[in-house]
C-alpha cells in the first residue's frame, strides 16, 4: 500500500476484519481456558463484545472518525462479557479516545493511542496480572513508541507491532505457572492477536463477509435481556434414556459412546451410577442414538422431546413488549423508589427460586456457560426501581462487566458486592439487615462471602495437567475457589474428597445444590456420607437446577 496514514473508512474496514477473523477463531480461543470445563469463555465473550460495536460501526450511514470511535468505544463497552471482553472494551476506548477527533491516523498518533489504550485498560483491572492480554497489549504499545521514527511504512509498521505481539504471547506461559503447566498461552491475548491479525489483513485488501454480524449465534438478542433470547436451533431432538447393565460398564465403552454422541450431536451428558448410565443428548437422529447405546446394554426410561416444536413456541411468544407491559413499566418507574433492592446473577430455576426467597428483585440469567453482558446488567438496574442497589455477580468473570456497568450508572447507587460462586451470593443476602444503613451493610456482606468456600463438580472436556494433577477427558473435577480441589471417576466419592479439603476448624453448615444432570436422590445419598464423615456439622441440600455443574458445595 503507498498511504502511509489511515482514514476512517480504511479504519473501519479493518475493525470489521479483525472482528471477523476472530469470529472464525474463537471456538479454537475456547479451548486455550486452563480449566478444561464443558463451557464457552475467552473466545466467545470476545467475539460477543467485538460484535455489538460491529453492529454499530455498520449503522454508521457518513463514516467519520468521530461517529467510528463512538460506535467501537460504547459498543464494545455495553457489549463487554467477561474479564476479557471488559479488557478489551477498554482498549478499544482508550485508542477511540486518541484517534476520534482526526480524519486521519498517521504513526506517531497510533503509539499515542496504543499507550492510551494499555493506560485505560489497566486502570479498569483492579489487580493486574502479568502474562495476560494486559502484556501483551502493554508490549505492543511500547514496540509501537520505538518505532516512531524508524522511518519505515505504515503497513511495516503495524505488521512489526502484531509479530512483537506475538512474541510477547509466546512468552505468557513463563509469566503464569498456570498456563506453562496446561500448556497454552493466555487466551485472552491470543484473542487480541486474532484481532490485530485480522486487521492488518483488512489494511492489505481482505474484504468483510458481507454476512458479518448478521444472524450469528454469538451476538444474536444482544441488546435485550438474557432471558428473552431465543437460540438458533442445530438438533431437533432431547433424547434421555437409562443404559443398565448387568455390571459395570468399562470407560473405554463409556468413552467411545460419548465421542459418538459429540459427533451425532450436543449438550452431551453421561452420568455414571451404579451399573446404570444416565444419558441425555440433543441429535437430529434419536434412532441412531439409541440403537447405539443399545451395544451397551438394556434401555429404559427412554424420554424424546421435539425441541423444533418447543423453539417454534419460544419464536411466537417472543415478540416485542405489548402494550400492557409497557403499561406496567410506565407505572413501575412511576412508583416511588424503594430505599434498597437486589440483583442476583444465577443459571438454574432452583437457584432463582432461592434468591427470590431471599427477597432479590432482579435475576440475571447467566453465569459460567453465558456471562452477560455490561448492557444486559445496565437493563437489570434499568429494572429496579430503587435508590441503592445491590449487585452480586456471583462468578468471578461477571464481577469486572458488573463494575463497568456501575460506572455508567448516574442516577442510582450501586453496590458492586464482589461474589465469585452463587454460594457466596446466598450468603451475602442473607446477611442483610433492613435495620443497619446501605455501608453497614455492605462492609457486613463483604466479610460474609469472605466466609463461604465452594467446590463445583463438573467433566473434563480434554486431558491436561493443572495444580500438578493430571485430568483425562470424561475425569469429574471438583473446582475451588483456587483451583483444582479433586478429580476422580465418581461424582460422589469426587465431592466427598473436595468437600475435606474445603473444611476449616470453624465449619458449621455444609451446602449441596443439585443440578440438571444430578438427581436428588444422588445429592441426598452425598448428604449422608459427608454427614457421616462430620456429624458434628449441619449438612443441607436445595435443588440449584444449574447447567453444566452436576453439584455446587458450600462450606461455611
Amino acid at each position: 500500500m503507498a498511504e502511509n496514514t489511515i482514514d476512517a473508512s480504511m479504519l473501519a474496514h479493518m475493525f470489521l476484519t479483525g472482528a471477523q477473523n476472530l469470529d472464525a477463531k474463537k471456538d479454537w480461543i475456547n479451548e486455550l481456558n486452563v480449566f478444561p470445563v464443558p463451557d464457552g469463555d475467552t473466545g466467545t465473550n470476545m467475539t460477543m463484545t467485538i460484535m455489538s460495536a460491529v453492529h454499530m460501526v455498520q449503522d454508521i450511514d457518513n463514516m467519520n472518525m468521530k461517529d467510528l470511535s463512538k460506535a467501537i468505544s460504547s459498543g464494545s463497552l455495553r457489549g463487554a462479557r467477561g474479564n476479557s471482553g471488559v479488557i478489551l472494551s477498554q482498549l478499544f476506548r482508550g485508542f477511540t479516545k486518541v484517534v476520534k477527533a482526526s480524519s486521519e491516523i498517521d504513526i506517531p498518533m497510533i503509539a499515542d493511542a496504543c499507550e492510551k489504550a494499555v493506560e485505560t485498560a489497566y486502570k479498569a483491572v483492579i489487580k493486574p496480572r502479568e502474562g495476560t492480554i494486559l502484556t501483551v497489549a502493554k508490549g505492543m504499545a511500547e514496540i509501537a513508541r520505538k518505532l516512531v521514527d524508524a522511518q519505515m511504512p505504515l503497513d511495516d509498521y503495524i505488521k512489526n507491532i502484531i509479530d512483537y505481539g506475538n512474541e510477547v504471547l509466546a512468552k505468557t506461559p513463563d509469566m503464569l505457572p498456570v498456563l506453562k503447566e496446561a500448556g497454552v498461552v493466555d487466551s485472552g491475548g491470543e484473542g487480541l492477536m486474532t484481532i490485530l491479525e485480522g486487521a492488518y489483513d483488512g489494511l492489505m485488501g481482505k474484504e468483510v463477509d458481507p454476512d458479518l454480524g448478521k444472524a450469528k449465534e454469538t451476538q444474536s438478542e444482544d441488546h435485550k435481556p438474557e432471558a428473552e433470547a431465543v437460540p438458533k436451533l442445530n438438533f431437533g431432538y432431547s433424547t434421555e434414556f437409562i443404559i443398565s447393565s448387568e455390571k459395570s460398564v468399562p470407560q473405554a465403552q463409556i468413552d467411545e459412546l460419548r465421542a459418538f454422541l459429540v459427533k451425532n450431536g450436543e449438550q452431551v451428558v453421561i452420568i455414571p451410577d451404579a451399573r446404570e448410565l444416565k444419558v441425555h443428548v440433543h441429535t437430529n437422529d434419536p434412532g441412531a442414538v439409541l440403537s447405539k447405546a443399545l451395544q451397551l446394554g438394556a434401555l429404559k426410561a427412554i424420554n424424546i422431546d421435539n425441541l423444533l416444536i418447543e423453539h417454534h413456541e419460544k419464536l411466537i411468544k417472543n415478540p416485542a413488549k405489548t402494550a400492557r407491559d409497557q403499561e406496567e413499566e410506565i407505572l413501575r418507574k412511576a412508583s416511588p423508589a424503594k430505599a434498597v433492592g437486589f440483583i442476583e446473577v444465577c443459571a438454574g430455576d432452583g437457584f432463582e427460586e432461592i434468591f427470590r426467597g431471599l427477597g432479590a428483585d432482579y435475576i440475571i440469567k447467566g453465569g459460567q456457560t453465558m456471562n452477560p453482558s455490561t448492557e444486559n446488567v445496565l437493563d437489570a438496574i434499568d429494572q429496579v426501581n430503587a435508590e441503592n442497589i445491590f449487585l452480586f455477580p456471583n462468578n468471578k468473570n461477571i464481577i469486572m462487566a458488573a463494575r463497568q456497568a456501575k460506572d455508567l450508572v448516574k442516577e442510582k447507587n450501586i453496590i458492586v458486592i464482589p461474589s465469585k460462586t452463587i454460594p457466596q451470593g446466598i450468603t451475602a443476602l442473607l446477611g442483610y439487615d433492613p435495620a443497619k444503613n446501605v455501608e453497614d451493610n455492605q462492609n457486613a456482606m463483604l466479610e460474609a462471602i469472605g466466609t463461604v468456600r465452594t467446590g463445583e463438580l463438573t467433566y473434563a472436556i480434554r486431558d491436561t495437567t493443572i495444580d500438578n494433577v493430571e485430568i483425562h477427558q470424561g475425569d469429574i473435577m471438583a473446582v475451588g475457589d483456587d483451583g483444582i480441589l479433586a478429580v476422580g471417576k465418581d461424582i460422589n466419592d469426587t465431592a466427598l474428597d473436595a468437600v475435606e479439603k474445603m473444611m476449616p476448624e470453624d465449619a458449621e453448615l455444609i451446602s449441596i445444590y443439585f443440578g440438571q444432570n444430578y438427581s436428588e436422590e444422588n445429592a441426598n445419598r452425598l448428604a449422608q456420607q459427608i454427614a457421616g464423615k462430620f456429624p458434628d456439622i449441619d449438612v443441607e441440600v436445595n435443588n440449584g437446577g444449574q447447567p453444566v455443574y452436576y453439584c455446587i458445595l458450600s462450606v461455611e
